[in-house]
């Protein structure tokens, strides 16, 4: 039974991965309108529901729909028959985005995470790092909010392809923080100010900016990040720490006598 499950899953998996392939290839602009790959995409989605329908019949409308990842295919594959109704009802307006939500399919993967070795600790530590990383997140959320107000307030005239409004100068201060060409959009900025005393300040404020948040703050959250998923680690190494402690007492009470 346990074979006959691998060998299900590993087939539909294999589908699910050939299909992706034929959406990807049919974004492509020479591709978009070759038959048989629309052909190849519509047997897919008939494949799937084919497969819906199969187990449907064989646990039961209640038991089918008691698991999760049965909801899951089956919306995705119900949102997906529009498709196949675009060649013969052309009044029917574009579904190419509806194939795109199949690619979501291929989360069917995760299931096999249950296999891989001490994958338990990993998502513990996983769900621990994010627990304690969000507060460091918010505090990142706030001082970019801060910066781009402050940055938009000065700079929004000379340099409004970074700073015209606060979204756009939100989008450049978390360019300035992930340190992705910082000094380009600082020099293009100073460049434009004119006076020499003005181009140094501005220098100076970007780079405190990109000291910040990008050095410091990123650092900051990458740093509990990492700490939280290393404790698994951490709390077997004191572990181990604490029995040698013990024997290495028990050891002198053994030569004392």
């Amino acid at each position: 039974m346990i074979r006959r499950f691998f060998l299900r899953e590993a087939n539909m998996l294999a589908a699910i991965i050939l299909n992706s392939i034929v959406i990807f290839a049919l974004y492509f602009p020479e591709l978009e309108d070759t038959r048989w790959l629309i052909n190849l995409d519509h047997l897919f989605i008939a494949l799937f529901t084919i497969e819906a329908i199969v187990k449907i019949r064989t646990y039961g409308w209640k038991g089918y729909w008691s698991s999760y990842w049965n909801r899951f295919d089956f919306t995705i594959v119900l949102g997906s028959l529009p498709t196949l109704l675009t060649d013969l009802l052309p009044i029917i307006p574009d579904t190419s985005l509806l194939i795109v939500l199949r690619l979501f399919r291929l989360l069917r993967l995760v299931r096999f995470l249950r296999f891989v070795p001490n994958m338990g600790k990993v998502l513990n530590g996983l769900g621990r790092a994010l627990k304690s990383s969000i507060f460091v997140v918010l505090a990142l959320f706030f001082l970019n909010i801060l910066l781009a107000l402050i940055t938009c307030q000065f700079y929004a005239n000379i340099a409004p392809e970074y700073f015209g409004n606060p979204l756009i100068s939100s989008y450049s201060i978390f360019q300035l923080f992930t340190v992705e060409g910082w000094n380009e959009v600082a020099q293009s900025v100073a460049d434009r100010t004119g006076h020499p005393f003005l181009i140094g300040v501005t220098r100076f404020y970007f780079v405190m900016i990109v000291l910040l948040g990008g050095i410091f703050g990123m650092s900051l959250a990458n740093a509990v990040f990492v700490d939280e998923m290393t404790m698994d680690n951490n709390e077997a190494l004191e572990e181990k720490i604490d029995t040698l402690q013990e024997e290495i007492r028990e050891l002198k009470r053994m030569l004392s006598k």
